[in-house]
């Protein structure tokens, strides 16, 4: 059986498969973690299946997109290394954009 193949991709299969692939980055060599974030995308998605409202659509699009957002922008794994210490993990883009604080403002000139 061939399989069909789309002229378009729709904005809920793109945002799904988005979700999926920042969960995989997020989580990486968290086994735990990534099935829980697998089953959660999916059983979001498929509770949402039969809705046919565009506004509806629209706004749970939106839910998700923030959601995407928040998983790759703020999400910092940590590691347990004993019982009371825990090692965290930053992925290389989320220490892109961080400024040093400073106590000190500094004047213009």
């Amino acid at each position: 059986m061939a399989s069909r193949r789309f002229p378009f991709s729709s904005p809920v299969l793109q945002l799904f498969k988005t979700l999926h692939r920042t969960r995989q980055q997020v989580f990486k060599n968290d086994a735990r973690a990534l099935e829980a974030a697998r089953i959660k995308i999916n059983e979001e998605f498929k509770s949402n299946k039969s809705e046919t409202s565009p506004k509806k659509i629209e706004e749970l699009i939106k839910i998700g997109s923030d959601v995407e957002l928040l998983l790759r922008t703020s999400v910092i794994q940590g590691i347990h290394t004993d019982h009371n210490t825990l090692k965290l993990v930053p992925r290389k883009d989320l220490l892109i954009e961080n400024v040093p604080y400073c106590d000190a403002p500094t004047q213009k000139q």
